[in-house]
């Protein structure tokens, strides 16, 4: 009787331990005692009962994995939805624009918030915690880093130019200078400056860091502002209102 009550301990910690390892939850199970003669066959029908646990509370807390079928990326989430534009092996390098077709009607500067991922240089339309839009961004270079915090948008322009950076031209009208800065690049005699276009301006703070159209690099390329693609920011802009909330982290 001694021997089958350590066996019995020997097969509940056994189990419990694998359980733990796959970070499942396992039930409390407790063998009834038994005399000599039909301890082997209640162990035999715990060890049962406790391997289905298992099996039944990690299949019900296993995500769905991508997969591949014959060398070919499985999206395992359905089409059209958030988690499948996610799950894509380009996401978030991609280009590609994810739209809650949902939520974007009810979307409006009374209810929206942007929240702008440096890491993954992707720029997010809110609606409360729901993403509405989800977009590719452009940050400021290391240099010339974008700062991260809250900021509120305190000025909505639709064409804007910047008094900072921009093109040199030299007094036949070629360009001399294509990333030039007021102040550091000489303007040839003759020459003039232009400063770069920065439509559908919304700015972050008040020594020039703003959030409008602009190239988008899949990589941090700006002088600080964020910049986004030409057919997104128009929608982003007509969300949001002076004063809306932008996280920048």
């Amino acid at each position: 009787m001694g021997m089958c009550l350590t066996r019995r301990r020997q097969d509940e910690n056994a189990a419990l331990a694998e359980s733990k390892s796959k970070g499942c939850i396992l039930p409390a199970f407790h063998l009834l005692p038994a005399d000599s003669m039909t301890s082997t066959r209640l162990i035999s029908q715990a060890a049962v009962a406790i391997a289905s646990l298992i099996m039944v509370n990690c299949a019900s807390q296993k995500k769905p994995e991508t997969i591949t079928k014959g060398g070919t990326f499985v999206n395992p989430y359905p089409a059209g939805s958030y988690d499948n534009f996610k799950a894509e092996p380009t996401y978030p390098k991609t280009y590609s624009v994810w739209k809650n077709t949902q939520l974007f009607d009810q979307t409006n500067p009374e209810n929206s918030s942007i929240l702008i991922s440096l890491a993954k240089q992707r720029g997010y339309l809110m609606n409360g915690e729901e993403v509405v839009l989800d977009y590719p961004i452009c940050s400021g270079i290391d240099s010339r880093p974008t700062p991260v915090g809250v900021f509120y948008i305190l000025e909505k322009t639709v064409d804007k130019k910047s008094n900072k950076y921009g093109k040199i031209y030299d007094a036949a009208g070629e360009v001399v200078n294509r990333d030039a800065e007021v102040g550091l690049d000489p303007v040839p005699e003759g020459g003039r400056f232009e400063g770069a276009e920065m439509r559908y301006w919304m700015r972050l703070t008040y020594d020039g860091v703003g959030h409008h159209i602009g190239p988008v690099k899949r990589y941090r390329a700006s002088h600080a502002c964020i910049r986004g693609p030409s057919a997104i920011m128009p929608i982003v802009f007509s969300k949001v209102k002076l004063g809306t909330r932008v996280t920048v982290e």
